[in-house]
């Protein structure tokens, strides 16, 4: 037996069940479509290069902001525009071949969303529970010296609301943390758009097709994957002033750690969902929760030291892994459900009513139909 099949808490490959369509229910290929992988990595490395090239090529690299975030958005489309790319490779080498594909949107997570309570309580389990990981590696990089928070003045915080926010730093701290806050979800749901760019390559695509390796070499190798993928921002400096091979492994291994956890949901739910709003999370939290965090006077923070992607947040999501492990979550592997069967209406046909002989007083005759 494969570690894919062992890893299974269902052996979705074994699962022969079929759509309205005739498509597969299970989602997991037999074996890793290598062809169109190679077609996703290219596509996807290719695009991310465009897409920065601007920085590059102008000699400003990260000094205008504005540019470094659009091109950084744009880049966040690639994985998408890749995995299509993919699927048509890869389901026209399966149509030759006569192997039935499950449906696009089943195969990725993206539909349906059900079973309703798993996938929304996860993805609100991902999008607070990332908030708390992101702050904890703020304490946790306090408490080994690596930056100087400031939790009971926040005067990091208070030094900076009212470039933020002008007019908030009149308003009681209470309100203006709240307001604060609150600006942080907004913008953390507002990434989640072109975090879906990302997560329907990495979590959707790429993960689905490489579980025939496994759980864990699947996770390990999207996280490489996904981590080499950064270098046209990170060899620009871009996430932990290092523009260099020294920042590009960094990215690596924290897209390997927190890859694992983003992984996790994706297969823990069946849903691509929870990891979309993952991932926004720790992009939409990361700036803001340092920023509140912060004592004014604290030097410039190492972020290959303190950052969720940093040593911090390695330490914290190894630490998850293993309790996940502990508890079994990782052999949880289900599929999104199908639904309920259509409703059967019932109807009493007088022609068709047996006789009292037949079946007694109290008999009724009822016929389905649909």
């Amino acid at each position: 037996m494969s570690m894919g099949t062992r890893d299974c808490g269902t052996d979705t490959r074994q699962d022969t069940r079929l759509d309205e369509k005739g498509r597969p229910l299970a989602v997991v290929p037999a074996k890793v479509p290598w062809v169109a992988l190679g077609v996703f990595v290219l596509v996807a490395g290719c695009l991310a290069w465009v897409a920065c090239l601007p920085l590059w090529i102008s000699g400003e690299g990260l000094k205008n902001m504005v540019a470094v975030q659009l091109c950084g958005q744009a880049m966040m489309l690639a994985p998408l525009v890749a995995v299509i790319a993919a699927m048509i490779v890869q389901r026209k080498r399966a149509k030759r071949r006569g192997i039935p594909q499950p449906g696009v949107a089943r195969y990725l997570g993206i539909w349906p969303l059900r079973p309703a309570r798993r996938v929304v309580g996860f993805t609100l389990l991902a999008l607070f529970g990332t908030f708390v990981l992101v702050a904890l590696a703020y304490f946790l990089s306090a408490a080994f010296g690596w930056v100087r928070l400031d939790l009971a003045g926040l005067s990091g915080f208070k030094a900076q609301l009212g470039q933020l926010l002008p007019g908030v730093e009149n308003l009681p701290i209470g309100l203006g943390i709240v307001i604060y806050l609150g600006l942080m979800v907004f913008s953390t749901l507002v990434t989640a758009i072109f975090t879906f760019g990302e997560e329907v390559g990495w979590r959707g695509w790429l993960l689905t097709s490489l579980r025939p390796l496994g759980t864990w070499p699947a996770l390990i190798i999207v996280g490489v994957i996904w981590g080499l993928w950064h270098a046209p921002l990170i060899l620009l400096g871009y996430n932990f002033g290092r523009p260099d091979i020294s920042g590009l492994g960094l990215m690596v291994i924290g897209c390997v750690m927190v890859g694992i956890l983003l992984g996790w949901l994706r297969m823990r739910t069946g849903s691509l969902w929870p990891a979309v709003f993952g991932h926004a999370a720790i992009n939409g939290s990361s700036g803001m929760l340092l920023g509140l965090f912060i004592d004014a006077n604290s030097p410039t923070p190492d972020m290959a030291l303190v950052a969720l992607l940093g040593a911090a947040g390695w330490i914290l999501s190894a630490v998850v892994a293993i309790i996940l492990v502990a508890t079994g979550q990782f052999r949880r592997q289900p599929e999104l459900s199908i639904g309920p069967p259509p409703p059967v209406i019932v109807t009493r046909t007088e022609a068709d009513a047996p006789t009292a002989a037949e079946t007694g007083d109290l008999a009724t005759t009822y016929e389905s139909s649909l």
